[in-house]
């Protein structure tokens, strides 16, 4: 089936992508993790449109939970590269998320604005993506109303933080891409999953 090869074909870049994180032990390796990852990653989700027949909603999905698995390995060897200790809150979250996490591994720093009155929701405003250089969207009359290119984000911020028991959900509301003025990811805490087991890999 379409749905299994794609699967099969995202895990392959997971792999490729994630086996590279450990080996990295300077700034020029980032930069070179980096440019990998930028380089494969339109390759990737181009095949991936193709092996879903350009069905956006499953590839939004398939995006997602392979940044899910991405995020679940990456946790582990962002704290041991960073130094940085668990936060205590989720505005602490949001601001290492945006200054050290993407930092380090793609070099580029969103804002963290937008906050809820509640304080369990807030946005990351991507000045740049480096995923989205030099990308355009099918012209096929769907993609800019379905199709959320760099949805992989919204995975791995879900996975990695699982992986510290912070049950999240995350989406884009807006994307340059489509055309909109900005790309906006909109980050929701759901709960806080004290004492559970982690989760395996979907």
């Amino acid at each position: 089936m379409a749905s299994n090869k794609a699967a099969r074909d995202g895990e392959k870049w997971v792999s490729v992508i994630s086996s590279s994180v450990p080996s990295l032990t300077s700034c020029k390796d980032l930069e070179v993790n980096a440019e990998l990852v930028t380089l494969t990653y339109g390759t990737m989700v181009a095949q991936l449109c193709s092996d879903l027949n350009h069905k956006y909603a499953e590839v939004n999905q398939q995006l997602d939970k392979m940044g899910y698995n991405i995020g679940m390995r990456l946790i582990e060897d962002f704290f041991a590269k960073s130094g940085v200790q668990r936060c205590g809150n989720l505005k602490e979250t949001a601001e290492t998320i945006s200054k050290i996490g993407f930092k380090m591994f793609l070099n580029i720093t969103p804002a963290v604005s937008n906050w809820s009155a509640d304080n369990k929701s807030f946005s990351l405003i991507f000045e740049e993506n480096p995923l989205a250089d030099f990308v355009e969207l099918p012209n096929d009359g769907r993609a800019q109303d379905e199709l959320w290119f760099s949805n992989i984000f919204c995975g791995i911020l879900r996975g990695a933080l699982e992986m510290v028991q912070m049950q999240i959900e995350a989406h884009y509301v807006s994307d340059v891409l489509r055309g909109d003025d900005s790309t906006e990811m909109r980050i929701t805490l759901l709960r806080y999953m004290e004492d559970e087991m982690p989760p395996d890999d979907e």
